[in-house]
């Protein structure tokens, strides 16, 4: 893979300085070195981006998205998210629905998201095995980062509809949290009776379970609940529950989170915050406002923003973070929620989110700021390739 110069940029690596006429080089698909163009390094081999003054700056990363399992205009067909034949699929793993094909793809892409986090969606208690995974590529088996990522679980009205409506359980928010703990529950047994087994040769294994084998990555804290809520009894519900079972848990919407701010802050709770550029279409939404990541970040939460996609197409996620800069947010603020603090918050960090030397060469290429939304993406790097690029540059 020939190394690529970005140079005359103004660089906003997201950790360390920022440089007002500085260059990144990728080398082996990773950032080899940012710095002053002072100091350029030579390499006459290089493949050369000429930013002209422009702005360059991690890929964007939206960590709660449906990219691949809805289609756009497919209907029945296109739609891969919810398996509400039974509240109880831990074991459902996202990467056997996903189309990377997809059109969403493409456009994300050219926007300059270059990660996502795709999720089930929220119609079962217990949704399913999240991954994490480029915009880029035609093999999700290769745009994989991290695979499971978390495991959905969604409180509120989305599961009370759909099983109300096929007069099944769970019907009320109580029969939604029993499910969750009756689950975790025997997640524990399950897990208690294979530690017995391999320490005394004289217990049997227990049968082979998937869905416990799933659950059994929480309560061993392997992996983090991302937790579909957005009432702030809901909130309050769940993190009841994973204090009970030893669970980390990540908030997802958190409609109501900054109603309660500090109550998170204490406790270090991540939100995922969003999606707000959209209709209160339901109870639950009463208390929605693009206002919610600016106040969640200066009570001290962890925020990342989402666009939720399909709700909001995740090509949007820049402007869903200007929206909020427009709402009180520090600007800084804002882009880190959809760059190196959205990586934190998934547990990605080691990979994405940042310039940094070592890490994948996500790399996004702007004509001008950011926050200016005349600024067109010159280029877009995915793991040190050129995925995308302007004509002119």
């Amino acid at each position: 893979m020939k190394d690529i110069l970005i140079r005359n940029a103004h660089v906003l690596p997201m950790e360390g300085a920022a440089y007002e006429n500085g260059y990144v080089l990728v080398r082996n698909g990773t950032i080899a070195a940012v710095g002053d163009m002072s100091n350029l390094p030579i390499n006459s081999e290089a493949e050369e981006i000429d930013a002209a003054g422009g702005w360059v700056m991690p890929g964007l990363i939206d960590i709660h998205s449906h990219l691949g399992l809805y289609e756009d205009g497919l209907g029945f067909e296109g739609a891969d998210g919810n398996e509400d034949t039974d509240p109880v699929t831990p074991h459902l793993r996202v990467i056997d629905g996903i189309n990377p094909m997809e059109r969403a793809f493409r456009e994300s892409l050219e926007a300059g998201v270059t990660a996502v986090v795709v999720s089930p969606g929220s119609a079962n208690p217990i949704g399913g095995q999240l991954a994490a995974i480029k915009t880029w590529g035609r093999r999700i088996d290769d745009m994989v980062i991290v695979e499971p990522v978390g495991i959905k679980f969604a409180f509120g009205e989305n599961p009370k509809g759909v099983y109300h409506d096929k007069e099944e359980t769970p019907v009320t928010r109580m029969a939604t949290a029993a499910l969750i703990r009756e689950n975790l529950r025997k997640a524990q047994e399950y897990h208690d009776r294979k530690r017995k087994a391999l320490e005394n040769e004289e217990e049997d294994l227990p049968d082979f379970d998937a869905k416990l084998e799933s659950l059994e990555l929480l309560i061993t804290g392997k992996l983090p609940a991302h937790i579909h809520a957005h009432r702030a009894d809901d909130i309050f519900t769940a993190l009841r529950i994973c204090k009970e079972f030893g669970v980390k848990p990540v908030l997802v919407h958190g409609t109501e989170g900054h109603l309660v701010a500090d109550l998170l802050a204490e406790e270090g709770i991540p939100v995922v915050s969003g999606p707000y550029m959209t209709d209160r279409s339901k109870p639950e939404l009463q208390n929605l406002t693009e206002a919610a990541p600016g106040l969640l970040k200066t009570a001290g939460v962890p925020v990342a923003i989402t666009t939720d996609h399909p709700e909001i197409p995740v090509k949007f996620l820049r402007l869903a973070a200007g929206v909020a800069v427009q709402a009180g947010m520090d600007e800084m603020d804002a882009l880190r929620a959809i760059t190196i603090d959205a990586a934190k918050i998934a547990g990605l960090d080691h990979r994405i989110g940042s310039l940094v030397p070592g890490k994948d060469a996500d790399v996004l290429v702007l004509s001008g700021y950011p926050f200016d939304f005349r600024s067109r993406v010159q280029a877009v790097l995915s793991s040190g390739a050129i995925a995308y690029r302007r004509d002119n540059i």
